[in-house]
């Protein structure tokens, strides 16, 4: 169970960093141009190339997404550097049970630090709205949301009528 703790803790840190990766370098992110869609990580960056962005405030959010990305860069890339090295170990190790403890503290630690961090990046970029935009996004939001919670509603009846229409 430990095991899995810390895999599902290595992958949403990948996840993670791999998001700011795509950002960072301008590149079309999940949601496309503006990146950060809904899909792209649980950092409410959704579809900011539906807001109809001038051109000056995709280069601000561009700027922000930089900066935003070089500041955990190194915690990120130690966090990594650890996982490798707890991943070279056996389980028979000497030190391997406080590697594991070690890891999982500097896991639980990036990623206080990248919550903290996409907070701040959406408030910056929610500066750069115009009270227009910022209306428009929070409908998106709301939109997902209700999205969301219809397929949450609707994987749990298809779980309590037995997954499938296969039997019938």
């Amino acid at each position: 169970m430990r095991k899995n703790l810390i895999l599902g803790l290595a992958l949403s840190s990948a996840l993670a960093i791999g998001s700011f990766a795509v950002a960072a370098q301008g590149a079309p992110g999940p949601g496309g141009p503006g990146g950060w869609g809904h899909h792209g990580g649980h950092h409410g960056m959704m579809d900011l190339h539906k807001l109809n962005l001038s051109d000056a405030q995709k280069a601000s959010i561009k700027q922000i997404m930089k900066s935003s990305f070089g500041q955990n860069k190194s915690q990120f890339q130690a966090v990594r550097q650890q996982r490798q090295a707890f991943e070279a170990m056996n389980p028979s190790d000497s030190g391997y049970q406080a590697a594991a403890a070690s890891l999982a503290q500097a896991e639980g630690a990036a990623t206080t630090a990248r919550v903290q961090q996409m907070a701040n990046v959406r408030a910056q970029i929610y500066a750069v709205l115009t009270p227009a935009q910022q209306s428009q996004w929070a409908t998106m939001k709301a939109q997902q949301q209700a999205r969301h919670q219809q397929w949450q509603e609707f994987k749990a009846q298809q779980k309590a009528s037995g997954g499938s229409q296969s039997g019938q």
